[in-house]
């Protein structure tokens, strides 16, 4: 589903095309002091409408996001916005970009005035929320399309802010891509579909794909990959893709969980809430989506993305309760619950990761645990490393991008719970408590030589919001994207 079309333009272009307008955002900033409420200067001259009285008496706190509407009936434009700016920093903008978006209803174009003084990094988050909260996807066949096409930032200088806005657009593309992906319904999206979606995506900004199917995945011993998608007629993948630009000196593999429908296999799922299970791809999504935006911005940085792709569904060739999954490499997992089973496909990717590709950083992505959301509510991922160094550039990463986490311990004394009487591990210790923490111990099994520089993510809860909030559009939230690319251009710049 494509996205608005956000531009940078100058007074001068805006004046001359005031009659294709629908309406003009301007930014207030809230009291400062003895100052109350006020409009912010831009660049943008003021229609003749009476917008700076209108601040004081329609109660504007200059809130960031926050929307007062003024009608200028048969004036050029005929609707203005008046949206809090806050405190001007990032966050507030990616809010007054989504406010203005949510706020445009039948009108195809706006124009938000940017704020004298504002940084490229304000404006890259500004942009981000217009082209995010735009998003919709229906398959509804009375659907509206919807109305808004363009979004125009008025500023006298574009040039200073063509590279954030280019930022911006890839990463909105490569969410749009996760978004896509996740509202998908299960029965759609075979393994072998989804992979074939990332193939066609990668092919477009010169990723190049490897898929492995059932057959290839035998001969190269992905047993659990295997194991978890054999209650499905539709077989599962392993999708690989690569971004390898001439001259890099990093290589980063991020892996991403993709059960493309999750019904618990035989130790299978109430049926309360089972609708949702598409969404556990959403690690997978993710990744993918980040590579995108990566290779559209040209990244100077090797990646490899790897996504095991699988149906968890139940019948007479599913794997059971008790089962020995012999993993890539030929560590083994007693199965003790087929609904863990997000744990057990990526415990292939990883051991295939460090074995073979060597990483300078191995990061994975999952929605791993319904003990994520318990802890740490909608908004926020579970992030586990023992790397202090690459947790907190994690975090960093993520408070830059508008999403959230929260470090959690890897207590050595939690393993003993990973203990099985006839296997390597368990995949499902019973009675542990601690669900997020034992699931990512046990991935941190299969890490290998990578293991001081990995990181998981466990974003069971934030891949996914029942409502509409600022930037995120009801259904799938393509949760991790911005982080990981935040965090990629990060990484560039660092020691680490």
């Amino acid at each position: 589903m494509s996205l608005v079309d956000v531009r940078l333009v100058t007074p001068r272009v805006r004046r001359g095309a005031q009659g294709a307008l629908g309406a003009l955002i301007l930014p207030v900033a809230p009291a400062d002091g003895d100052d109350p409420p006020a409009l912010l200067p831009t660049a943008q001259p003021l229609p003749d409408a009476p917008v700076a009285e209108f601040v004081g008496s329609s109660g504007h706190g200059g809130k960031e996001g926050e929307v007062k509407v003024l009608p200028v009936p048969g004036g050029q434009p005929g609707l203005i916005l008046l949206v809090g700016a806050g405190d001007r920093g990032p966050g507030a903008l990616r809010k007054l970009g989504a406010a203005a978006v949510r706020n445009a209803g039948d009108r195809t174009s706006i124009a938000i005035a940017l704020p004298d003084g504002s940084e490229p990094e304000g404006v890259r988050a500004l942009a981000e929320g217009a082209l995010l909260a735009s998003y919709r996807y229906t398959l509804a066949s009375k659907a509206e399309p919807r109305a808004l096409r363009r979004v125009e930032l008025v500023t006298d200088d574009p040039d200073r802010f063509a590279a954030a806005l280019a930022a911006a657009t890839a990463v909105a593309e490569g969410t749009e891509f996760a978004r896509d992906m996740v509202n998908t319904p299960g029965g759609q999206k075979a393994p072998a579909w989804f992979a074939g979606q990332a193939v066609k995506a990668a092919a477009k900004v010169g990723v190049t794909a490897v898929v492995r199917d059932p057959a290839r995945l035998a001969d190269e011993g992905f047993h659990g990959i295997l194991a978890v998608g054999s209650g499905s007629s539709r077989g599962p993948r392993l999708t690989e893709l690569t971004w390898a630009p001439r001259g890099a000196k990093r290589h980063v593999v991020l892996v991403g969980k993709g059960i493309t429908f999750d019904t618990g296999g035989i130790s299978i799922k109430p049926a309360a809430g089972m609708q949702l299970m598409k969404k556990d791809m959403g690690g997978g999504g993710a990744v993918i989506g980040a590579v995108l935006a990566a290779a559209a911005l040209e990244l100077p940085v090797k990646i490899t993305v790897l996504v095991p792709m699988a149906e968890n569904m139940p019948s007479g060739t599913a794997y059971r309760p008790g089962d020995i999954v012999r993993h890539y490499g030929g560590r083994t997992s007693e199965i003790g619950n087929t609904d863990a089973e997000g744990r057990v496909v990526l415990a292939d990717a990883l051991a295939y990761a460090q074995a073979r590709l060597k990483p300078d950083v191995l990061v994975d992505l999952a929605t791993l645990t319904g003990a994520q959301g318990v802890a740490l509510g909608k908004r926020i991922a579970a992030l586990y490393s023992d790397n202090d160094g690459l947790a907190a550039s994690l975090a960093a990463a993520a408070a830059e991008a508008g999403e959230r986490v929260w470090r959690m311990p890897l207590p050595d004394d939690y393993i003993p719970a990973l203990d099985s009487d006839y296997a390597d591990l368990n995949n499902a210790p019973a009675g542990a408590g601690g669900g997020s923490i034992t699931a990512a111990l046990y991935l941190r099994e299969f890490t290998g030589s990578a293991r001081e520089n990995w990181a998981h993510l466990d974003m069971s809860s934030p891949a996914w919001t029942d409502a509409p909030t600022d930037e995120l559009t009801k259904g799938a939230t393509g949760w991790g994207v911005r982080t990981l690319v935040r965090w990629l251009e990060s990484y560039l710049s660092t020691d680490m």
